[in-house]
This record gives C-alpha cells, sequence and structure tokens, in this order.
C-alpha cells in the first residue's frame, strides 16, 4: 500500500518567550494571532515553494491588495533566480519598502517595511545556514536564511528554511532544525546583545503525514475532515515528543494539504514516485 505523500502545508510559527518545560506547539485561534505582545505591531508571513517557476501576477495575488501590515516577510523556496525581490518591490510599491534580505541560492528571505521604517530600525542583521545537498537539483538549496531585527524597540528573528525531504527523513529534518538554531547567528553574536522578543520560522520543513495510507487519507480530505489528520501530522508528532520547536504557537489550520497537486489544476498528484 502507498503511504501519502502530502506534505505538511506551509509553516510559521512564532515564539516569544523562553520555557524550561515541554509544552511542544500550541495552537492559537487566528483572531489571537496578534496577542503574543503587548505591541500593537502587526506582521504578515508568507511561504512559498516555488518550484523554479513565478509570475508578477502570482505575486501581486499572494502580497494582496490592501497592504495592511507594518512589516512582511516573505520565505522562498526554490525560487528562480535574483528576480522576485524586484517583482515584490514593484508589487509593494505604493506603500512598503524592503529594509532586508538574504538569500542562499534558491532559498530567499525579504523583509518589507512601511516607507518611514529607516527611522524605527535599531538593529538589522542576516545570516544563513547550509545543511548540505541540493535536494537533487543544484541551484535548490537546502538550509537556512535569517534576518534579526529591532524594530521600534521589539527584537524579532525571522527564520526561513527549507529542509530534506522524504517521508522516511524524520530524525535528519529534526537534526537540521536543531542545527539550524544553534548555529544561526552564532559567529556574529554579541556577548552584550540580548535574545529576541519573537522568533518566527517558516518555509518548507517537508514534513508528512504518517501513520496514515493514501487513499484514507484523500477520502478524509475530500470529506473536508482534513483536521482528522492532525495526529498524523509528523511536525506535531515530534513537537510532541519534545524533538523541536518546543515552547513555539502556531494558527489554527484551516485549509487542506497543499502538498501536491498536479501542475495547473488543482488536484492532486497521483503518479507513483
Amino acid at each position: 500500500r502507498r503511504k501519502l505523500r502530502s506534505k505538511r502545508r506551509p509553516t510559521g510559527f512564532v515564539h516569544h518567550q523562553t520555557s524550561n518545560s515541554h509544552v511542544g506547539i500550541r495552537t492559537v485561534g487566528v483572531d489571537k494571532a496578534c496577542n503574543f505582545t503587548t505591541s500593537n505591531l502587526c506582521i504578515s508571513i508568507l511561504t512559498w515553494n516555488m518550484n523554479g517557476q513565478v509570475s508578477f501576477e502570482d505575486l501581486a495575488e499572494m502580497v494582496g491588495g490592501s497592504h495592511d501590515f507594518d512589516l512582511l516577510a516573505v520565505g522562498l523556496q526554490e525560487a528562480p533566480g535574483n528576480k522576485v525581490a524586484t517583482m515584490l518591490s514593484t508589487a509593494l510599491d505604493e506603500t512598503h519598502t524592503l529594509i532586508g534580505k538574504v538569500t542562499m541560492q534558491s532559498l530567499q528571505l525579504f523583509l518589507f517595511g512601511p516607507k518611514n521604517a529607516e527611522s524605527f530600525i535599531q538593529e538589522l542583521k542576516v545570516d544563513k545556514q547550509s545543511i548540505g545537498g541540493c535536494g537533487g537539483i543544484i541551484g535548490r538549496k537546502k538550509g537556512a536564511v535569517a534576518i534579526r531585527i529591532n524594530y521600534k524597540g521589539i527584537r524579532l528573528m525571522f527564520i526561513s528554511c527549507h529542509l530534506s525531504a522524504h517521508g522516511y527523513n524524520v530524525e535528519e529534518r529534526n537534526a537540521e532544525c536543531r542545527h539550524i538554531s544553534h548555529t544561526l547567528f552564532s559567529k556574529i553574536w554579541n556577548p552584550y546583545s540580548r535574545p529576541s522578543h519573537v522568533t518566527i520560522w517558516l518555509g518548507d520543513l517537508n514534513y508528512r503525514l504518517q501513520g496514515i495510507d493514501t487513499y484514507p487519507a484523500r477520502n478524509l480530505i475530500d470529506k473536508d475532515l482534513h483536521y482528522e489528520l492532525h495526529d498524523n501530522d509528523q511536525l506535531l508528532q515530534q513537537a510532541g515528543e519534545g524533538q523541536i520547536f518546543n515552547g513555539f504557537c502556531e494558527g489554527t489550520l484551516t485549509f487542506k494539504p497543499t502538498y501536491k497537486y498536479n501542475k495547473g489544476s488543482s488536484n492532486y498528484d497521483t503518479s507513483y514516485k
């Protein structure tokens, strides 16, 4: 029997306080997503595995028309070259400007702020960490890129990553998460610097569904019962065991698994791999 190849959905996690106890990943309602701090700073987080393809129309639709946010972090995996930053800047030109970026081949992270953002930035540093290999395709880098910024007195860290693929590589992904956490900014660490108030992970973490076969899983998805798959989520399983992301939060999942569709359609890929 074939196992479902669906990846975990696009991912974004928030951590805003240090805890010595084991709590795993906590789910918060979307309406409470801005309650992590007492600040009224609004941050939008977008992540997209582009599979080497992009159009301006898609990017403009992704960032939306209202731009009702202070900061926008865009993490890209398998991005096609260096043209995406220009396209994003064009799409956001009326309201926002690029204030930080870091790239490692196809793994890219961009941070946009309001036109007057420069007066609110007290510190901005970037770093990157490769985890070896290139995803089987030259130029498609695995690892993490990160931006650390002090904005309006709030210390923020954004970590965008692309981890190892395949359902059986759970321990490898766990190890990569820990390695990235321990090594980012370690070479430029300042003993007088303080930890971030908020740390946000986003990207293609490549965790899959485990313990359920393809067709039972798709039957649940077709019936809009995809929330019943949460217990099969490798990432939540590993966090629940204390392996990764202890004390982080994520929003309520309201959409179906996003991997993997046939190109140009809304039908799941049924080809054998």
